[in-house]
C-alpha cells in the first residue's frame, strides 16, 4: 500500500466521531439482511477479497451469492478488506465487465 493511501485511511479514521466508530461496528456486526436478499430481482455484482481478514469470504460473499437470485461473484486473489491500493484496478475492471455484460 502506498504512503498516500495509508495517510488517506488515517485521515478518514481521524475524521470519524468517537461515538460513530463503535456504533458502526455494532451495526455491521449485528445487522442481518439475509431475509431480504432473495427479494432482490436485479443482477448484482459481489466482489470480495480472498484474504479479507475483517469479513471472511466464507461468512459473507459466498453466502450472499447463494441467496441472491442473479448474483455474479468476483473473488479477488489475495485481496484484502476494502480492495484498496494495488487491488483498485482489479475491482474497477470487474465492475466495468459486469456493467458492460
Amino acid at each position: 500500500m502506498s504512503e498516500g493511501k495509508r495517510r488517506e485511511f488515517w485521515l478518514q479514521g481521524m475524521a470519524t466521531g468517537l461515538p460513530a466508530a463503535p456504533d458502526c461496528v455494532k451495526q455491521f456486526s449485528e445487522s442481518d439482511f439475509t431475509a431480504e436478499l432473495p427479494k432482490i430481482d436485479i443482477p448484482v455484482l459481489v466482489v470480495h477479497g480472498e484474504d479479507d481478514q475483517i469479513v471472511p469470504i466464507a461468512a459473507s460473499a459466498l453466502k450472499t451469492v447463494e441467496l441472491l437470485p442473479q448474483a455474479t461473484l468476483k473473488v479477488v486473489p489475495e485481496g484484502p478488506h476494502g480492495l484498496v491500493g494495488a487491488f483498485e484496478e482489479t475491482f474497477n475492471g470487474a465492475l466495468l465487465e459486469f456493467v458492460r455484460s
